[in-house]
């Protein structure tokens, strides 16, 4: 697999696809948050804005090979190794993002609750928003994993779709995402840290089941 995961890496990181989603992020920081805002609400904030990226990254990683160069691939190690390496690869991207936007969130917030009376470990919160942005990220890969090729093959039912996905992934409370999320902004009020430890183990358990079924699918529909 890693052979495999360096080549769907190799080919976005030439393809400059990336460069949309990254610099929608950028801006979205760059828009929503100040210095000196409270720490806990500028991670939420920070982790939130990686889901529809994380689904973007993916969608344009399972679409990147041509059609010839997909075959040739699938027929050398099989389409859902190869399927899998795309997940894997966006998935692994949007990680990083969410390392820098978080290691910028703590270097530019200020470490109190959202009334600024209460002080915030600086430390804790920095777990809690890695956290937090794994879950993110995780949601993500599964949003942009089930509203790809092999599930959806449409550009515009697929995008209309994913987009949609990814906006009810974070406000409705089923979602491990919302949930985290929320417990950053909510414990922000009093200045408590909430590790989303559970959130992320269902965000994994979920991004598992979907690149399972779309990795299985992918061996019997391209």
């Amino acid at each position: 697999m890693i052979p495999l995961v360096r080549y769907q890496s190799a080919l976005l990181l030439r393809s400059q696809r990336w460069l949309a989603p990254v610099l929608l992020y950028a801006a979205f920081l760059g828009i929503g948050m100040r210095a000196g805002d409270p720490v806990l609400d500028s991670m939420g904030y920070a982790a939130a804005g990686l889901l529809p990226v994380t689904a973007w990254l993916v969608r344009i990683c399972v679409t990147q090979e041509p059609e010839a160069a997909r075959t040739c691939a699938a027929a050398a190690a099989g389409p859902a190794r190869v399927h899998l390496a795309s997940l894997l690869s966006a998935t692994g991207s949007a990680a990083l993002l969410g390392l820098v936007g978080t290691a910028y969130v703590a270097a530019v917030s200020d470490p109190v609750s959202g009334d600024h009376k209460v002080a915030v470990p600086l430390g804790a919160a920095i777990v809690a928003g890695l956290l937090t942005a794994g879950v993110c990220v995780l949601t993500g890969a599964a949003v942009g994993a089930l509203g790809s090729r092999p599930v959806l093959h449409g550009r515009g039912w697929s995008l209309s779709l994913t987009a949609l996905a990814a906006l009810l992934a974070l406000v409705l409370a089923p979602s491990p995402a919302q949930y985290a999320v929320f417990g950053l902004v909510s414990g922000s009020r009093t200045g408590a840290v909430h590790l989303a430890v559970l959130p992320l183990a269902a965000a994994a358990l979920l991004a598992g089941a979907a690149g399972a079924g779309v990795c299985a699918l992918s061996s019997r529909r391209r």
